[in-house]
């Protein structure tokens, strides 16, 4: 039978816990009134981590939202909810680390639809196949998968659902377009990187983090990248050779066979998730009312 390329793009979203508050609003906006929204688009996942996760990685976890209550809310829109333990440094010690646990169980016991976990450690990647095997898990794009056949051994294991390689192969499309279809379901492009492309300092920056979560003592990383030092600015990420923008995904990734997009943000704070949520996933002409909608409810602090 002919794989003919998918219809829909799958957005996976930021801060699961950090932007509780946000998607309490926005989700009802998405479901109830989906004419404000593109069709081609669904949200495929919401993934973060509570601060205080020995496991996590990727940035330091910031949200302070009840898990029941994160939860209660993914599964009443029936989307999945990851969890983000993509710690690089675990310790065969760190695996018994209760709130980690604890959290992991509770998602796989509230599992309709399915949630999953993004790791990098192999120790704990072993770990949660024996313990939580009802968690489907996701290669993190902390691993800095930036050459090509290292993104290929990784899709080819069986391990993972998603594989989110280094922004930066993109538009590798002379090696992409060899992909089977089933590879190509598989990798999840990020989208609005801001790092400068010729970063050689992002493995470094994301092993700050997971030493931070451990409690270990070590400075911030200091980025010394062109521009690293301005904070984010989803202006300057439209530049970046690597950005994927909606019209990308309408006309060049959709017709190519894939379906599967990250969206940073996790520490950025609300009011950007909300720019990135308007420009990927609302109509022009309803940005302003879902804008208000958000903005004015009074219980939502937005800087």
């Amino acid at each position: 039978m002919e794989h003919l390329p998918p219809k829909k793009a799958y957005y996976h979203l930021p801060g699961l816990f950090e932007f509780y508050e946000v998607y309490r609003l926005f989700l009802p906006l998405f479901h109830d009134h989906r004419e404000y929204f593109y069709d081609w688009c669904e949200i495929g996942s919401i993934y973060g981590a509570p601060e205080g996760c020995l496991w996590g990685g990727g940035r330091t976890g910031l949200g302070q939202d009840i898990p029941q209550d994160v939860l209660a809310l993914t599964q009443k829109h029936r989307i999945s909810a990851r969890l983000t333990f993509s710690n690089s440094r675990l310790r065969e010690e760190h695996l018994a680390d209760k709130k980690c646990n604890v959290l992991c169980k509770l998602f796989a016991e509230k599992n309709t639809p399915q949630n999953g976990v993004i790791v990098h450690s192999e120790r704990l990647l072993k770990y949660l196949q024996a313990h939580y095997p009802a968690l489907y898990l996701v290669s993190s794009t902390t691993k800095v998968l930036t050459e090509f056949q290292d993104l290929l051994t990784e899709l080819n294991r069986d391990d993972f659902r998603f594989v989110v390689p280094d922004f930066r192969l993109n538009r590798a499309f002379n090696n992409l377009d060899t992909l089977s279809p089933g590879q190509k379901d598989k990798i999840e492009f990020l989208c609005n990187e801001c790092c400068w492309f010729g970063c050689q300092e992002r493995k470094a920056c994301y092993e700050n983090v997971s030493r931070k979560n451990l409690g270990e003592s070590c400075p911030d990383h200091i980025c010394h990248a062109p521009g690293g030092q301005g904070g984010y600015r989803f202006s300057q990420a439209m530049k970046n050779p690597g950005f994927i923008g909606i019209k990308d995904i309408q006309e060049t990734y959709l017709p190519k066979g894939f379906s599967q997009f990250k969206i940073e943000g996790r520490g950025l704070g609300s009011a950007m998730l909300l720019e990135f949520l308007l420009y990927y996933m609302t109509k022009p002409e309803y940005q302003l009312l879902v804008r208000e909608e958000i903005y004015l409810d009074s219980m939502l602090d937005l800087f």
